[in-house]
C-alpha cells in the first residue's frame, strides 16, 4: 500500500450532516463532503494486511484496497476504473450499502474500520464531475434478445452485463419511471432521484431499451414473452409487504411503510399517486419496525411536520460494540442509529404491539403495548415472552408499519409455469440462476429473498455471465472477483 503507516497517522473521519434544523425544511441530500487531502488520507488507512477480508465481506468482490491505494496516490480515473470493474452502480452502494466490507476490515479488529463506502461514493461523483463515465458499446452485436423484467438495481446490473455482451436488451417496469425501489422506495433526502436518471442517460446511450408503464403478468401475460425473446430474466424483487395481524388493523391510520414511502417519493418527483393522501403533520406517529425502511419512515415523517415519532423495535437493543457470539469478520447485529433517528425520533425496544385502537369513525387513535423478553434455551429457537402487568396505552394518529417483505408477488411464476419455495421466492440456484422453465432466469429479492442493494447488484451480475453462456455456450463476462481492468 501507498502509505504503509497510515492506520497509525489518521483517524476515521466521516462526512459531515447539515444541521437537523435546516435538512428537514427539505428531501435534498445533506451530507457535507470531505476535502480531496482528507479523503486521501482515508484511503491510506487501508492496511497492507495481507488478506483483505473486506474482499469476502463484500457481495460484489470490490477491489477495495486497490482502489483505497489509487485515491491516496491522487489517481482518481484509475480508481474510477476498479471500481466499475466490479460495481455498475457504486452510486447507489455508496450512499445506501450498510457497508459489510467495513465491518470486514482488518484494522477493524481493534480500530475504526477504513472507510470504504465513503470512499466508494467519492470515487464515482469525482468521475460524473470529470465525465469519465462513458457508454461502454458492445464490439458487435449478437442475435440474441432478452426481456428483464424489473428494473430495480439486480435488474439494472443483468440489463447492463447482457448489453455489453452485444445482446439486445430490453427492460419492462410497470411503474412510471425506472428504478424500483431505488426510486419508489428509497427517500430523496438518503438518494436524490437524479442519480438514476444520469445512470439512465448512459444506459440508454449503451442501447439498453426501457419501456416503463408495463406490468408483466397483468399487461402482458409473462408466457408469451416466450415467443419473442430468447431469454427471460425477472427481478422483480420481493414486494410482498408483512402484515401485523392483531386487532384494529384496518383502522384508517394504520398504513403500509411501502404505501407511505412511495406516495411521497411520487409526491416529490411531481408525479401523480393515486389513493388516499398518506400525510404525517400534525399527526403523532408511531412506525413499528427498527431496520432501514423503519428509518425512512421517520426522516419522512419528520419533514411531513408531525407532532411526535416514536419507532418501536420487537428486539432488545443491541450493544454499539460486537456481539461475543458475532466476532470479526462476521456481520454483528449491533445498535445502529441513522441520520433520522438523529432527528428527533424516540426508541423503544423489546415491545409488542397487541392492538390498534380506534375511535367512534374507525380512525386510529391509538395503540396497546406490552414489554417483551426472549426466552432462551439451549437447542431451541428463542420464544417471544410478554413482561407480565407491562400492558401500555399509546396516543397515536398514524402507524407506519416497517416490517420487511415475505415474498415475491406470484402471478408472472403462475402464468410461466416456475417452481417456488415456502415464501414465493422463485427456485433457482445460485450457480447458475436458471429456473425450472428453460430460457427463464432470477435474479436478487425475486430469488433469495428480501435483501441489500449491493446483494441484488451482485445477483444480476453473476446471472448475466450464466445467461450469456446459456444462449452463446460460454462467456466473457465477470464474476465476482474477476474484475476487468482495461488500461489500468
Amino acid at each position: 500500500m501507498g502509505k504503509t503507516t497510515g492506520f497509525m497517522e489518521f483517524d476515521r473521519k466521516d462526512e459531515a450532516y447539515a444541521p437537523v434544523k435546516e435538512r428537514i425544511k427539505n428531501y435534498k441530500e445533506f451530507t457535507v463532503p470531505l476535502k480531496e487531502k482528507e479523503l486521501k488520507n482515508q484511503g491510506a488507512r487501508c492496511m497492507d494486511c495481507g488478506i483483505p477480508f473486506c474482499h469476502s465481506g463484500c457481495p460484489l468482490g470490490n477491489l477495495i484496497p486497490d482502489f483505497n491505494d489509487a485515491i491516496y496516490h491522487g489517481k482518481w480515473e484509475k480508481a474510477t476504473k476498479i471500481l466499475h470493474s466490479t460495481n455498475n452502480f457504486p452510486e447507489f452502494t455508496g450512499r445506501l450499502c450498510p457497508a459489510p466490507c467495513e465491518e470486514a476490515c482488518v484494522l477493524g479488529i481493534n480500530e475504526d474500520p477504513v472507510s470504504i463506502e465513503n470512499i466508494e461514493k467519492n470515487i464515482v461523483e469525482t468521475a460524473f464531475k470529470n465525465d469519465w463515465i462513458k457508454p461502454e458499446l458492445p464490439s458487435k452485436r449478437t442475435d440474441k434478445k432478452i426481456v428483464v423484467v424489473g428494473s430495480g438495481p439486480a435488474g439494472l446490473a443483468v440489463a447492463q452485463q447482457l448489453n455489453r455482451a452485444g445482446h439486445l436488451v430490453t427492460v419492462l417496469e410497470r411503474d412510471e419511471k425506472v428504478g424500483g425501489l431505488l426510486r419508489y422506495g428509497i427517500p430523496d433526502f438518503k438518494m436524490e432521484k437524479n442519480v438514476i436518471d444520469r445512470r439512465l442517460k448512459v444506459m440508454k446511450q449503451e442501447g439498453i431499451i426501457f419501456k416503463t408503464g408495463v406490468h408483466v403478468g397483468v399487461d402482458v401475460n409473462a408466457e408469451d414473452l416466450k415467443n419473442d425473446f430468447d431469454a427471460i430474466v425477472l427481478c422483480g424483487g420481493a414486494t410482498i409487504r408483512r402484515k401485523l395481524p392483531i386487532p384494529g388493523s384496518d383502522l384508517k391510520g394504520v398504513v403500509q411503510a411501502m404505501d407511505f414511502l412511495p406516495q411521497n417519493n411520487r409526491r416529490v418527483d411531481n408525479i401523480p399517486f393515486k389513493g388516499e393522501e398518506l400525510i404525517a403533520k400534525g399527526k403523532k406517529v408511531i412506525v413499528i419496525g427498527g431496520g432501514d425502511t423503519g428509518s425512512d419512515c421517520i426522516g419522512t415523517s419528520i419533514r411531513h411536520g408531525s407532532v411526535s415519532v416514536t419507532n418501536f423495535e420487537i428486539m432488545p437493543k443491541a450493544t454499539t460494540d460486537r456481539p461475543e457470539n458475532q466476532p470479526w469478520p462476521f456481520w454483528p447485529m449491533r445498535l445502529r442509529t441513522s441520520s433520522s433517528h438523529k432527528e428527533g425520533a424516540e426508541r423503544i425496544f423489546s415491545i409488542s404491539t397487541k392492538k390498534f385502537i380506534g375511535d367512534e369513525n374507525g380512525n386510529l387513535k391509538g395503540l396497546l403495548t406490552s414489554e417483551v423478553y426472549w426466552e432462551k434455551k439451549v437447542g431451541e429457537r428463542p420464544i417471544l415472552k410478554e413482561v407480565e402487568g407491562s400492558e401500555k396505552e399509546w396516543e397515536c394518529d398514524l402507524a407506519l408499519l416497517a416490517l420487511g417483505f415475505t415474498g415475491s408477488e406470484t402471478t408472472i411464476a403462475n402464468q410461466l409455469g416456475l417452481e417456488m419455495d415456502s415464501r414465493t421466492n422463485i427456485n433457482a440456484s445460485a450457480r447458475d440462476y436458471k429456473t425450472n422453465v428453460p430460457g427463464v432466469f432470477v435474479a436478487g429479492d425475486q430469488r433469495r429473498g428480501q435483501s441489500l442493494i449491493v446483494w441484488a447488484i451482485s445477483e444480476g451480475r453473476q446471472a448475466a455471465h450464466h445467461i450469456d453462456a446459456y444462449l452463446m455456450g460460454k462467456s466473457n463476462l465477470p464474476l465476482k472477483g474477476d474484475g476487468d481492468l482495461p488500461g489500468v
